[in-house]
């Protein structure tokens, strides 16, 4: 598995009924492409759940790497780039994968939050906390489901998880799914990636 994320942040006066159209009009093409886990397509809208910016910033889930790149050079990112510039895509290294207690509700919001690997920590103890916050994440009321992936260059780990509705405890940032895509969410393996 493989976790990745890019962010358009917009302008504060930016009409974000844009990104919804937008994304009601397409989000559908990725609804069946192979190799994909999922794809949230996320919205923070400036002054909604503490969130001091106006930002689409989609999270994907990749079952396979060749599912990945056909995505990012065969077209589909593209588009994206076309209509609001092409921004950074950050990349994580999957650590672990949950379905949440109630998996099959329908996805409405996603929180996001990232910690630093401090220099001299265990690796195998901070990886294996990431996996169990994971678990944890995934046991909570409303969760559909949560990951947890490390990026090795920042040395930073990702806790991303899709909710039924805002969690009584979101630690970090809070987002509105537009649309969640998801062809091969069943098939994203279990638990531990290694």
């Amino acid at each position: 598995m493989h976790a990745m994320q890019y962010e358009a942040t917009l302008p504060a006066d930016y009409d974000m009924d844009i990104v919804r159209a937008r994304v009601a009009r397409l989000g559908h093409l990725l609804d069946d492409w192979e190799g994909l886990g999922l794809k949230a397509y996320l919205l923070r809208e400036r002054g909604v759940h503490g969130s001091p910016v106006n930002q689409y910033a989609p999270f994907y889930l990749w079952r396979t790497m060749e599912g990945m790149n056909s995505f990012l050079w065969g077209g589909g990112f593209q588009r994206l780039s076309d209509d609001f510039g092409r921004p950074a895509v950050r990349q994580w290294t999957g650590l672990a994968y949950e379905e949440g207690v109630d998996a099959d509700a329908p996805a409405r919001v996603a929180v996001r939050s990232s910690v630093p690997v401090p220099q001299g920590a265990v690796l195998s103890e901070a990886v294996g906390d990431a996996v169990r916050e994971a678990g944890r994440l995934a046991a909570g009321d409303g969760a559909v489901c949560a990951a947890a992936a490390v990026d090795t260059a920042r040395w930073e780990l990702v806790h991303f998880s899709l909710w039924a509705d805002v969690p009584a405890e979101a630690v970090g940032e809070v987002f509105e799914v537009l649309h969640l895509s998801a062809p091969q969410r069943r098939s994203l393996p279990r638990g531990r990636q290694w």
